[in-house]
């Protein structure tokens, strides 16, 4: 809302949104919620997990850092949050890289040919 301020007047977009003015004025100015605080201490606390990871760590790991550091903390919470701060684990896997060069002929598709029946 506040990006459409200079174009749309507040009463105007909460007629559309269907909220009242005063509700959208009490939710712009509360305080964030203790578990909103509570997960922004955690995503730090995975930032430096990962950090000293080398990037390497995903959530299975970056958890039992967590709980190794005393902090009790769910899967499920870590994936969330690692997923909203967009942290991601280094791949395991490699890269398969194609090595054989075919003759250009053999690349080319061809119309199947009828197969001679072998007998």
């Amino acid at each position: 809302m506040n990006a459409n301020q200079a174009d749309v007047s507040v009463r105007t977009m909460c007629r559309v949104l269907k909220v009242s003015a005063s509700g959208y004025y009490a939710w712009r100015d509360r305080r964030p919620s203790q578990r909103a605080l509570d997960n922004a201490v955690l995503t730090e606390r995975i930032r430096g997990v990962h950090a000293e990871s080398d990037a390497t760590y995903g959530m299975p790991r970056v958890r039992a850092e967590l709980i190794d550091q005393g902090v009790v903390v769910s899967r499920q919470r870590v994936a969330r949050l690692m997923r909203a701060a967009r942290i991601r684990s280094a791949s395991r896997r490699r890269a398969c890289v194609v090595t054989t060069q075919r003759p250009q002929v053999e690349r080319i598709a061809r119309a199947a040919e009828p197969v001679p029946p072998t007998q």
